[in-house]
């Protein structure tokens, strides 16, 4: 417990008003959906949101700390505007729920009923880094500089904390995301070397159709005739950090012939309740 002598006393409210509030008891209202942002709940300071089986992407600069502020700062800015700027609208085109921005870092959550648009928003964004961003940050600095990604799915409690209203403002409060998803996938995607992407394996099992599992048989361009697996399996039981035992990575990224029509396919397959309607190209 705080001593009086400890924090002046102005501080010292603000911690006790906190305890107070911690030691009431909190109300959860269940949600199937993710909710728009304007009706995550900030005035009842014990009310959350329960949503359950919440997808995260979370999608990282791999090797951002070789970019300097101080002394790169015009190719630094670039950089960060075309890796997060990207990231954000393509997300939102992809028509996630929420988008939120964490220096470098951007997540996108989904709801469970799109697993498939989840991934086809991860493989783009992996596409672009390895197509565009990678090699336009190279060109300009002559650093390696790409993405790592990553995906987890469980379910999350939401509400807004801080200042409903601050001297007219309200950007003094933020969504806080309780739960494992965003920092499970923000940990998967460190497994991730650069332009990789690591799924857990509660996410990956949402994931079954053929489409996403195997290659069109096309390598490096060039049409093929043997379909191959994508994913390789990554067993993280020993690691304390992780709640699941297996992971799965995906090295590849859209395919330069049939990208474009696979992305659409595996797109469709959320509207097919079945998984079965959609084309194997």
């Amino acid at each position: 417990m705080l001593s009086v002598t400890q924090i002046p006393e102005r501080y010292r409210n603000i911690i006790d008003e906190q305890i107070k509030i911690f030691d009431q008891q909190r109300s959860v209202q269940v949600k199937n959906k993710i909710p728009d942002t304007a009706d995550i709940p900030i005035e009842s300071p014990n009310h959350w949101l329960r949503i359950p089986d919440v997808i995260c992407v979370f999608v990282d600069m791999k090797g951002s700390t070789q970019l300097s502020a101080s002394t790169h700062d015009k190719s630094t800015a670039g950089a960060y505007q075309l890796f997060v700027g990207t990231a954000v609208k393509l997300f939102n085109e992809f028509e996630a729920p929420y988008i939120d921005v964490r220096g470098d870092g951007i997540f996108a959550l989904f709801n469970s009923d799109a697993p498939y648009r989840a991934i086809a928003a991860a493989v783009s964004f992996k596409t672009f880094s390895r197509e565009e961003f990678t090699p336009k940050i190279k060109e300009l600095t002559d650093l390696g500089i790409g993405a790592h990604i990553g995906i987890d799915q469980k379910t999350v409690l939401v509400r807004k904390i801080g200042f409903k209203k601050y001297g007219g403002r309200t950007d003094r409060q933020n969504e806080v995301w309780a739960g494992k998803p965003v920092n499970m996938a923000a940990k998967l995607s460190s497994l991730a070397t650069q332009d990789e992407l690591v799924v857990s394996d509660r996410y990956f099992n949402n994931i079954r159709h053929e489409s996403v599992l195997k290659t069109c048989g096309c390598v490096d361009g060039q049409p093929g005739r043997e379909k191959v697996d994508l994913w390789t399996e990554i067993d993280v039981s020993d690691d304390p950090k992780y709640d699941f035992q297996k992971a799965h990575k995906l090295s590849s990224y859209w395919c330069l012939n049939h990208g474009r029509e696979y992305c659409e396919a595996i797109l469709k397959l959320d509207e097919d309740k079945s998984k079965s309607a959609v084309p194997i190209f």
